[in-house]
């Protein structure tokens, strides 16, 4: 082993380790101070896991470099038992990564989540590591006069398409609160920790000390941009109304008066106006957290669920910061008004106590006959 492979990998074990038990710290004080907000309610339990899962792949890295610094101080690197230890390590990091993504609120919608979606591309992880080694007992590990490395093809298409979905998460989760420079140079970070793999395929880009420079960079970035992740979340965290403190009153069509004492709206009327179908939107999620129970409190969105897509959640949060002309510290987020369940699920995020519809309004909503199938919510 070289001095600059040796550093790296003493580099490698201790900042991924560090970073580990950072994440760890923070996410079991997160769960500590706001247990009320990541776990509301009696029948639907959310615990966001994605910070403890992240801390997991990183703790996979400190196995990953361990193993490394073996490999060399043992001198069989290009033994297959070293290449299957590689490719498990690496298939265990890329699920934790991927368990991670399922919890991350601006995640490609195929995965936020859908544990379906999340269990099929999994199943392509283990598909992939398998077939990494199936290639390697045909094209001999370390053999200098291949130009291409083709037993890292798949495990590169692979880390190709987790970068795609890392890079889409990170940079939509940085924008929607506010830190747009980070947005883009999380991508910048993810496409450079993408492009220190391309040695592994392409012989000839192979540079011992360019190459683990690059690695350590964006490998010490990314756990940056992680633990960056935390702290935004605490923020957002602490910005999110109490549950016991929102009220909404339905008035007439089009018509509502929203409290929110901590957002600095205090019994707002909001009218929607020509927007009927973003009322109505709200009024069937507010009837359905009133009269419903368990699976009849929430709503399928997307999926051909009765809303078609998350766009129209997102409107009438819009609409309503439009109408109330809140600062952008003290607009509302969706989050606010809806809880997500699983499964493309939402519910609105008001205790049915304080949901008032007028009688006279919720009679009319129930005598159209589009909405027959909340007559049977309303009187059980």
């Amino acid at each position: 082993m070289t001095e600059v492979t040796q550093f790296h990998n003493f580099a490698h074990i201790f900042i991924s380790l560090v970073g580990a038990i950072l994440l760890l710290a923070i996410y079991f004080n997160i769960r500590k101070h706001y247990r009320h907000i990541l776990e509301e309610g009696d029948s639907f339990k959310r615990v966001d896991k994605g910070l403890l899962f992240l801390s997991f792949s990183l703790f996979v890295w400190v196995i990953a470099g361990l193993w490394a610094f073996l490999g060399y101080r043992f001198v069989f690197t290009d033994d297959l038992l070293y290449q299957i230890g590689e490719n498990l390590l690496s298939i265990t990091n890329n699920m934790f990564l991927l368990f991670a993504m399922s919890y991350f609120y601006y995640a490609p919608s195929f995965i936020y989540k859908n544990e379906k979606n999340v269990r099929i591309i999994l199943g392509i992880i283990i598909t992939v590591t398998l077939l990494t080694l199936l290639i390697s007992n045909f094209v001999p590990i370390g053999d200098e006069s291949l130009i291409l490395n083709f037993s890292a093809l798949p495990d590169l298409l692979l880390s190709g398409f987790l970068s795609y979905l890392l890079a889409i998460s990170f940079y939509k989760t940085f924008f929607y609160r506010g830190l747009k420079t980070v947005a883009v140079i999380a991508v910048i970070i993810i496409a450079l920790l993408f492009g220190s793999q391309l040695p592994e395929m392409f012989v000839l880009l192979e540079d011992e000390f360019y190459n683990n420079l690059i690695k350590i960079i964006a490998k010490s970035s990314l756990i940056s941009l992680f633990l960056l992740l935390a702290t935004s979340w605490v923020i957002e965290l602490s910005s999110t109304p109490k549950i016991n403190e929102i009220q909404i009153v339905f008035d007439d069509w089009s018509l509502l008066k929203l409290n929110i004492p901590s957002k600095n709206i205090k019994n707002a009327t909001i009218d929607f106006g020509s927007k009927t179908t973003q009322f109505k939107n709200l009024l069937k999620f507010a009837i359905r957290r009133k009269y419903g129970s368990g699976d009849f409190q929430c709503m399928q969105v997307g999926s051909g669920g009765e809303i078609k897509n998350q766009t129209y959640l997102s409107r009438i949060i819009e609409n309503t910061n439009s109408i109330l002309d809140q600062s952008e510290d003290q607009s509302l987020d969706r989050k606010d008004l809806f809880t997500f369940v699983g499964n493309g699920m939402y519910r609105l995020r008001i205790l049915p106590e304080h949901i008032v519809i007028e009688d006279r309004l919720l009679q009319e909503f129930l005598q159209s006959s589009d909405n027959q199938a909340y007559r049977t919510i309303v009187t059980v």
